[in-house]
């Protein structure tokens, strides 16, 4: 997933996709900013990453040298320490 100019809303220490499914709160502002994904992922709650990665070499190395997990972006870890757990049991996998 290379980076790329996109809007996104800045929540919990998370960069949302600002998209049709994404519900705005007021305090919430959207941006534009270079961002990239990690996962695929819902687009309510997978977090973007501020980067310039625009080639394959520019993210192998992003993602040598960056220090927070794949899952690190997802708004929906956040929400509890068995959210996770949480969406199995509500058939989410």
């Amino acid at each position: 997933y290379l980076a790329h100019q996109r809007e996104v809303v800045r929540r919990n220490g998370v960069l949302l996709a600002h998209s049709e499914f994404l519900q705005l709160q007021p305090s919430d502002q959207v941006e534009t900013q270079m961002v990239r994904f990690r996962t695929i992922g819902d687009v309510t709650c997978t977090g973007a990453f501020q980067s310039q990665a625009r080639s394959i070499d520019e993210v192998i190395a992003e993602t040598a040298a960056i220090r927070v997990t794949e899952r690190g972006g997802r708004s929906d870890d956040r929400r509890s320490d068995s959210s996770l757990e949480d969406r199995k049991r509500q058939g989410y996998f």
